[in-house]
């Protein structure tokens, strides 16, 4: 078996621009929807149908998985909200925050079919398939009992993960160690440092005069996990059973002669010889700049 590879990987961009020059030849996707939360669908989704293979482990249907490479798998496995249940018993897993609390989680409700099994034991099973045996990697403890995940995470970074069982209960969780919340700079100066922009201008490409251009900002929704999206209703804007709009300043609505509820056509101005456009959102008045819309 050749050796795992060192080198760093790609992120999404050089991911994308590596899937369009047909240079990756497989895709094995953990959670999430990446190919609908990337641009360029129509050049995006024929390159990504041309990989040799894909792999979908996901606990909902999205569109990833319908665009199959010439060999693709949908891995459905048990979500956070189902019981996890092993010979060990029952599971809990940790779940980090938007503040970098670590708090436990467990399932409330049994899952969806008897025949599924966790991202854990998958992860785990797929792993003693491909890799060499290794006496300081335990496969099998793993995917019976998480807390000795755990276990190898808090020996390797105990300065935020110690006691990692019992802590992840404490209410709230625990705060991992963030070394800026005390002021403290792990930089060459020992200082926060601070980039100068050359400009204001993020857009140096786009067309000037004679152009109509309204600037796009995407946003998230209420309902969404970072690409998973869970329902249609975003009560934090009072906008219900679709997430196809666009969001205008009502004096942009009027300077063109639209009217709230109906479906447009967005555009992007490029000079690459490649038209993106997106149709069927709806345009709904917001409190938004003049000269911008969100989506």
């Amino acid at each position: 078996m050749p050796p795992l590879p060192r080198e760093a990987g790609y992120n999404t961009v050089e991911a994308c621009e590596a899937i369009l020059k047909d240079e990756v030849r497989a895709f094995i996707m953990m959670g999430g929807d990446f190919v609908r939360a990337i641009p360029d669908h129509g050049q995006m989704e024929p390159a990504w149908r041309r990989m040799r293979l894909t792999v979908n482990v996901i606990t909902k249907l999205n569109r990833s998985a319908l665009l199959p490479g010439g060999i693709s798998y949908i891995l459905p496995v048990i979500g956070r909200l189902e019981k996890d249940v092993t010979a060990a018993g029952e599971q809990a897993l940790s779940i980090e925050d938007t503040s970098a609390c670590v708090h436990g989680s467990r399932g409330v409700r049994d899952p969806a079919s008897p025949h599924l099994i966790s991202e854990v034991r998958l992860i785990c099973e797929l792993a003693k398939k491909v890799l060499d045996p290794n006496p300081n990697v335990r496969w099998d403890d793993y995917m019976v009992d998480y807390a000795e995940i755990r276990s190898e995470i808090s020996k390797t970074l105990p300065a935020s993960f110690w006691d990692y069982d019992q802590r992840m209960w404490e209410p709230g969780g625990f705060q991992r160690d963030l070394p800026a919340t005390r002021r403290e700079w792990h930089t060459d100066t020992k200082r926060a440092n601070f980039v100068t922009p050359t400009g204001l201008d993020e857009d140096l490409d786009m067309p000037g005069a004679g152009h109509d251009v309204l600037r796009l900002m995407t946003l998230r929704s209420n309902d969404q996990f970072n690409t998973t999206v869970y329902g249609y209703d975003d009560r934090f804007r009072g906008i219900n059973n679709t997430r196809k709009v666009v969001l205008m300043n009502r004096s942009d609505i009027d300077r063109r002669g639209l009217k709230v509820g109906q479906a447009v056509t967005l555009r992007t101005v490029a000079e690459d010889g490649v038209d993106r456009t997106l149709s069927g959102l709806l345009v709904v008045a917001y409190d938004i700049l003049i000269g911008c819309i969100g989506s």
